[in-house]
């Protein structure tokens, strides 16, 4: 994704016709199937003029020729410039992701992506402070 390189992307979901690929983008629908999931990935490299992913928080299950990998994605990323600029806006996003990936012949491939953005308290409240009156605050 860093490097724009789609033929790459591509390589890295399980293609396999008996076992659909899912996606799931922040604020998107579930996408299914490859040439959705492949298309969705074409539009967002074409319209990101650069991107960078941080990866923190990360954990791994494997059980047999299936793994699970959830992290936080701290995403830089920015669009198209305007006005003569080189770059446009660059934008922070944080979004928690889970992606399953079965292991095929030619190494594991990724089977189903789901990404959801984390919606920060930005007031400067703690979870305490913030929580509905009836649940108790995380420990």
């Amino acid at each position: 994704m860093e490097t724009g390189d789609f033929d790459t992307v591509s390589g890295l979901w399980l293609d396999d016709d008996t076992v659909p690929v899912t996606c799931v983008h922040p604020g998107w629908p579930v996408l299914t199937g490859r040439g959705e999931v492949l298309r969705s990935y074409a539009l967002i490299m074409a319209n990101t003029e650069y991107i960078q992913f941080f990866l923190t928080d990360l954990k791994i299950s494997l059980a047999g020729d299936t793994a699970l990998v959830t992290c936080t994605e701290n995403i830089l990323s920015g669009g198209p410039a305007e006005d003569g600029a080189e770059l446009g806006p660059l934008v922070g996003q944080l979004v928690v992701a889970t992606n399953v990936f079965r292991r095929t012949p030619d190494g594991w491939r990724v089977w189903s992506h789901h990404a959801s953005p984390v919606l920060a308290d930005t007031d400067g409240r703690d979870d305490a402070e913030t929580a509905p009156d009836d649940l108790e605050p995380p420990v």
